[in-house]
């Protein structure tokens, strides 16, 4: 048995470790970093996963972010340990986000990944919107949570404004 609940401040340093644990050396120097420092991600919609004796088994987190001026989420890191990969959750920290971020009123939402994994999930290439430098544009990845969430929203990826 898997619960799923909002992330809070107490479950930080344990979501950390396991992103730590599930990703290369240095991933903090990514962009996408650079999107989120400082920036607490968005309340209520980043998740945990915990089993029946309370032990972290996955993380995914949202970000606030904006897109040519329009606020977006930015969806990542999402992690499953190790021991749990292979059970689904990956699919459930995903699919459970995205319907908390859709209930939200969130129109949006993006991501740098794998095209062929989170394709899965309705992520298709984002033309017109720019990650900042060294993203791979062919990994810039979006979903709209809304009809037409991503029409007329081009531009640059920047931090969140407010």
């Amino acid at each position: 048995m898997i619960d799923l609940l909002a992330e809070v401040p107490d479950d930080r340093w344990e979501v950390e470790a396991l992103f730590d644990l599930c990703f290369a050396p240095g991933r903090e120097a990514l962009s996408s970093y650079r999107l989120r420092d400082d920036i607490a991600p968005v309340s209520g919609l980043s998740l945990v996963a915990r089993d029946s004796d309370n032990i972290l088994a996955g993380a995914i987190r949202f970000w606030p972010v904006q897109v040519g001026g329009a606020s977006t989420l930015l969806l990542g890191p999402v992690a499953v340990h190790p021991t749990r990969q292979g059970e689904g959750l990956g699919r459930v920290l995903i699919d459970d986000g995205l319907e908390a971020a859709r209930a939200s009123g969130w129109s949006r939402v993006m991501l740098v990944g794998d095209a062929p994994y989170y394709g899965r999930f309705g992520f298709v290439r984002l033309d017109g919107v720019q990650m900042p430098p060294p993203t791979n544009p062919e990994r810039v990845l979006g979903q709209a949570l809304v009809e037409g969430g991503w029409e007329g929203v081009r531009g640059d990826v920047t931090r969140w404004a407010g």
